[in-house]
């Protein structure tokens, strides 16, 4: 029987954030990471072979974070909610909304990554696009391409648009956001307009 690990994938990915908080997505070296938590480079390397693939897994864990509660505002066909989810959830998180800048989601479905990698992006994909297209059909009675553009722009585009600017810059996206988000979401939803 083999001995048990000390670290666990866990461990690697929330010393990688705690390194990301401290110095950026750069200061997150699997030599950093090993010192972070004391353990040997060789249990780093075991379980992610590549610096590359231990961000993505990072990404992915704060994707999956977010999307969570993203994911369940729609259910409730709260989309304003949903809408908030982006600044609010980067406020609370901000060191995991500066990861999700590291990738986006295509390149992690169909690059060059490791099968688990490529799965789990795809799974996390195919929540989304059913989530949007669940929201769609509930608000608007079809899943149109109009309707879907008219979600994704008020639920999405606008909301991660607005706050990746803060990001980029290394600030907290101000509170003045959400009044903006929310009038652009009843703009585009809630007036349910045929012109837009």
């Amino acid at each position: 029987m083999g001995r048990k690990a000390k670290f666990g994938g866990t461990d690697f990915l929330d010393a990688a954030l705690k390194l990301v908080a401290e110095g950026g997505v750069g200061a997150a070296t699997v030599s950093a990471i090993a010192e972070e938590l004391k353990a040997p480079i060789g249990s780093v390397y075991h379980r992610f072979p590549t610096k590359e693939i231990l961000l993505a897994e990072l990404w992915l864990r704060s994707v999956e974070s977010f999307q969570h509660g993203f994911l369940e505002a729609l259910g409730r066909l709260d989309g304003l909610s949903a809408a908030l989810h982006t600044p609010r959830w980067v406020r609370e998180n901000p060191i995991e909304g500066k990861v999700l800048l590291v990738h986006r989601r295509e390149e992690l479905v169909s690059g060059d990554w490791p099968g688990e990698v490529r799965e789990k992006a795809a799974r996390l994909s195919r929540g989304l696009d059913e989530g949007i297209r669940d929201y769609a059909r509930r608000t608007f009675g079809d899943v149109a391409e109009t309707s879907i553009l008219k979600t994704t722009f008020a639920l999405i585009d606008v909301p991660y648009s607005a706050t990746k600017r803060y990001l980029v810059m290394g600030k907290i996206p101000p509170k003045m956001l959400d009044k903006m988000i929310e009038k652009t979401f009843y703009a585009v939803i809630g007036g349910r307009d045929e012109d837009l």
